[in-house]
């Protein structure tokens, strides 16, 4: 499985940050960023997560401008129409030309009370929309000393990809909960341990071509000076950024890991 090359994908993952306005400006500017750097996009992907209020507004943009930035949602309904007021459709995100969306951040888990159940039925909504899932898996501190480091993110992700047939594109992140905006750091060697487990649970479940070519990303307390040492790992294939996303000159060194510090 390791063998098999994966192309990083760098995602920023806005949170209710930003207007549209405001996502204007930061979407040019960290285009024109990484453009002045010289940054090859053909090596590492970079997507942006707004809210749902700028996307329209940041696909326009895209579009006009040829800026290569793929375009996410950061959570769907697991309902595709109806009477589900405040919702958004998977068929929505996808007119908009969205090609991933978030499923599962430890903050729906925890502010919405989404379940292991919940997280499942979204997956299987975003598929319905040919919308890539970005299934985000990780344990509080409490739960990684009671329970051990891999124990949670392997029985969440097992439940998220019931169902899901073995050709389907989907992106793991594990986000360990305590390392979320909290300053604390996993090591490489803790986001590895955790990443070759997940990878073990796709092969499991999708089969092991799947697993070769599935990206799982690492997120939480990401910034341009420790992403190398994450992206050094075999089974880290990018990064899931959360603050350090709002800033373009630091996500754009985060996108241009490689040059920076030439891993």
């Amino acid at each position: 499985m390791g063998s098999v090359t994966r192309k990083p994908l760098i995602a920023g993952n806005w949170k209710m940050n930003l207007d549209h306005l405001q996502a204007v400006a930061f979407v040019q500017k960290l285009h024109w960023t990484l453009k002045d750097a010289g940054h090859e996009h053909d090596t590492v992907e970079v997507a942006v997560f707004p809210p749902f209020t700028d996307i329209r507004t940041v696909q326009t943009l895209i579009d006009a401008d040829k800026i290569p930035f793929a375009l996410g949602g950061q959570d769907l309904s697991t309902k595709d129409s109806g009477a589900y007021t405040g919702e958004i459709s998977g068929a929505f995100l996808k007119k908009l030309d969205a090609g991933y969306v978030i499923i599962g951040h430890s903050e729906r888990r925890e502010y919405h009370h989404e379940s292991d159940a919940d997280v499942a039925a979204k997956v299987q909504a975003a598929l319905r929309h040919d919308l890539v899932p970005v299934i985000c898996v990780g344990e509080t501190l409490e739960q990684r000393e009671e329970s051990g480091p891999t124990a949670v993110s392997v029985e969440q992700l097992k439940v998220a990809l019931e169902g899901v047939p073995a050709d389907a594109d989907v992106v793991v992140a594990y986000e360990p909960v305590w390392a979320i905006g909290t300053g604390q750091v996993a090591s490489p060697e803790q986001a590895q341990e955790v990443c070759s487990a997940l990878r073990a649970v796709v092969a499991a479940s999708l089969g092991d071509e799947a697993a070769a070519r599935t990206r799982i990303l690492y997120g939480g307390s990401v910034k341009s000076g420790n992403i190398a040492s994450f992206m050094r790992e075999p089974d880290v294939d990018g990064a899931l950024v959360g603050g350090a996303s709002l800033i373009a000159e630091e996500f754009a060194a985060i996108v241009r890991y490689q040059k920076h510090v030439g891993v």
